[in-house]
């Protein structure tokens, strides 16, 4: 790395911390330029101003996040050999995932959604077309050609799943994340509704 991305790197990093424990609005770039350990004017030299540091730190945490969501459904989707128990690893797999590693994404759009009226509307599409739209149309996608299933809304099946199996994520912002007999009962009920053998 350059001087200047080791700079970059910093300032983004710096960022994701403070927003991620202050939220937009607090955060000032008098904190961050602390935290990223570089002057304000470095912080200025990269980004025109707070929003646009704000757009590309959630724009880079976002794409990892649902990187890793599209990842663990296909891993888990790529060949069912018994549909409930798939669905439920998978269901496991994905409440899971913030606690996991992703702790400060997570935290961040839950002041996103706390923040909403402060946050540009354009951060807020930019981060729901990158994370939770993308990921939600890539299982859709995956629910859809499974052959057990009778999906008649792909979109809406690929959300009424991630409700079931944790009402606080929706792909968004994980609650602390549910035990196996909820995850299980949450695919249980999602079968009963999409199951084709049931319908």
């Amino acid at each position: 790395m350059t001087p200047r991305t080791d700079k970059r790197r910093a300032i983004l990093d710096g960022a994701l911390e403070v927003f991620a424990r202050d939220g937009y609005t607090r955060a000032s770039i008098d904190v961050i330029a602390r935290e990223a350990a570089v002057s304000t004017r470095t912080i200025y030299n990269h980004f025109q101003d707070k929003a646009a540091l704000f757009q590309a730190v959630i724009s880079e945490s976002t794409d990892q996040v649902a990187g890793a969501h599209i990842a663990l459904i296909d891993s888990h989707l790529r060949k069912v050999t018994d549909l409930e128990d798939d669905l439920t690893e998978l269901g496991l797999a994905l409440v899971r995932l913030g606690p996991a590693g992703y702790a400060r994404h997570f935290s961040l759009v839950r002041h996103i959604q706390a923040d909403a009226d402060h946050v540009p509307e354009a951060v807020i599409r930019a981060w729901q077309e990158a994370g939770p739209l993308r990921v939600r149309r890539h299982f859709a996608e995956r629910l859809a050609a499974l052959p057990d299933l009778r999906v008649e809304d792909p979109i809406r099946a690929a959300h009424h799943f991630m409700v079931l199996i944790d009402p606080g994520s929706s792909y968004d912002a994980p609650a602390p994340a549910p035990d196996e007999p909820y995850v299980r009962a949450g695919v249980r009920a999602f079968l009963y509704g999409y199951h084709a053998a049931d319908r």
